[in-house]
């Protein structure tokens, strides 16, 4: 299994935001999530990170290439 270090950027709650924290992965473009807390927002964005690599992975597309840049493997 791959293991993906990928930079996450955390927007406090704003107008914006419609008040949440919102959570993004600038690599994975359209991945972000929302939470009430930052910690909620970042659980959510971590369960949407993998069900995005594994829907590239379904589809039979190549992840970004800096995504790919960042894998490691676990073993």
């Amino acid at each position: 299994m791959k293991l993906y270090r990928l930079s996450i950027m955390i927007h406090e709650p704003s107008d914006e935001t419609e008040d949440k924290y919102l959570a993004e992965i600038p690599d994975l473009p359209g991945c972000r999530a929302w939470g009430d807390t930052s910690a909620e927002a970042l659980e959510n964005l971590q369960s949407l990170a993998a069900a995005f690599i594994e829907s590239y992975r379904d589809r039979g597309d190549s992840l970004p290439p800096q995504v790919e840049a960042v894998a490691s493997e676990n073993d």
